[in-house]
This record gives structure tokens, sequence and C-alpha cells, in this order.
């Protein structure tokens, strides 16, 4: 299992460093230096998610035992929180990198869907919180209820592999006008390309995907509490489900295989 992890960590560390991040380091800034360089942070907050640690708190004590051979310097948890937070567009252009290099990115079929994000059960917590710029109440077709919180979209190449999503108020903006937006900001292919999505995207259509970021990589336990956090915990859940996917591929496992079939 271990292993597993060592080469999916490393396979990702080498291309990122060589293909993806060397021209979106982010500039110089004042103060300490960062411990780990983007890539290196990417794998970092990806074998996080992998091995199921939620708390950022827990996973910085355990890190050195699980990945210390490969990242022997880890920041303290104040640094790992900002950087993770700055990275910003790296966590789009490593998803979308990871995307493109699925064999199945190449078939024109893409998937969407949307769904809830839940940010807070009581009264307390929606009034205090600061994710009011991007949570509302807002009502879950697929289970029938309301909620507080988000809405995610995703669109999917047909392997499941996210190739575009985004975050919106549920009552500001709604689905269809949201799906619109984003398929402009963030064309899902290079050209035309049929996709598919059940009316009012209220159906199973991505089901398997929502069901392993809610569920297997932990967004259901997100614990943000501002914008930006709630982004970035979205964002590196996405990139930790492209990545197992992506390495799947490269390592010809079957594609079916569990996501999370690393050692917790």
């Amino acid at each position: 299992m271990k292993t597993n992890l060592d080469a999916l960590l490393t396979a990702l560390y080498v291309h990122l460093d060589d293909q993806v991040l060397p021209w979106r380091q982010s500039s110089p800034q004042r103060g300490r230096p960062r411990t780990l360089s983007n890539a290196e942070l990417v794998c970092v907050a990806v074998a996080q998610v992998l091995l199921g640690c939620d708390a950022k708190r827990r996973w910085l004590r355990l890190a050195p035992a699980r990945i210390g051979h490969l990242f022997p310097r880890l920041p303290c948890q104040a640094q790992y929180n900002r950087h993770l937070r700055t990275l910003g567009p790296v966590w789009v252009a490593v998803a979308c990198w990871l995307a493109r290099a699925t064999p199945t990115w190449h078939e024109r079929l893409r998937l969407m869907d949307g769904t809830p994000v839940r940010c807070g059960a009581s009264r307390v917590t929606a009034n205090r919180s600061s994710l009011g710029e991007i949570a509302g109440y807002g009502h879950d077709t697929s289970h029938h209820a309301f909620y507080w919180g988000a809405k995610l979209m995703l669109v999917t190449i047909a392997e499941r592999a996210v190739c575009a999503f985004s975050l919106a108020h549920p009552k500001e903006l709604d689905e269809r006008k949201q799906a619109v937006h984003l398929l402009h900001v963030r064309p899902p292919a290079e050209g035309p390309c049929p996709i598919v999505c059940d009316k009012g995207f209220a159906g199973a259509g991505i089901e398997a995907v929502i069901w392993t970021l809610k569920n297997q990589l932990g967004l259901e336990r997100h614990r943000a509490r501002t914008t930006d956090g709630l982004w970035t915990r979205i964002s590196q859940r996405i990139v930790a489900l492209n990545a197992a996917i992506w390495h799947n591929w490269l390592t010809n496992q079957p594609i079916k295989r569990s996501l999370i079939a690393y050692d917790h």
C-alpha cells in the first residue's frame, strides 16, 4: 500500500515540476521563505487527502512518518494553511493537466452535474460564518432537502476525471446559469463537444464522482470557515481524485480500482 502511494507521489512530483508548475511558481514574498515549492506542496496535499487526514493539525503530525522519506522538509501548520490558500490558479492548472493527461480526454463526451456542499447545519453557524459571500440557503433536489452552503458544478471526462469545476451561491446563480458561465470561462474540451446532464442536473449523471469526492475523499467533512478555505479544500480533493485516476492509467491498473487503496 505504501509503495503505491510513494509511486503516485513521485510520478506526480516529477511531472508537475517538469511540465506544469515551473512557469507558475509564485513570485518571491516578504518574510520567511517557503519550506516547499508549489509542486511539493501539491503532492503533500494530495497525500493528505488520499490518506484520509481531514484535519491539517493531525496530518502534519502523521506526515513525517508517512511521507517524510519523500518530503523531509515539512512546514508548520500556519505556513501549510497559508501556502495552500495562496495556490489559487495552481489548483485549476494541475487538475486540468491531469485530466488532459488521461487518455479518455480525447473522447469528445463530457458529463456535467451539480451538487450542494454543506457548510453548516445551524443558524448560529450561518450568522457567524465568513462564508456568507459564497454560501446561502438552497434546495438539494436529489435528496429533497434544504441546506445552507454552496453549489459545486463539475464537468468530467468519461473516465471520471474532473476537467472543469466552479463554486457558486445557490440562490444568486441558478444551476443553468452557473453551467453556462463555467463552460464559457473554463471550456471542458478543445473545441465543441457533447455534454450529457440530466434535466435540472438532479439525476445521477456523475453520481460516482460526487460520492467519491464527498465520502471517500472527505469533502463532506471539509470544516471550512472561509471562502478561500472552502475553495482550497474542494480543489485539493479534485486534484487528488484526478491524480489517482491518472496514476491508474500510468501504471496500467484496472480502471475501476478503488481510488483510496492506500494504508490509512
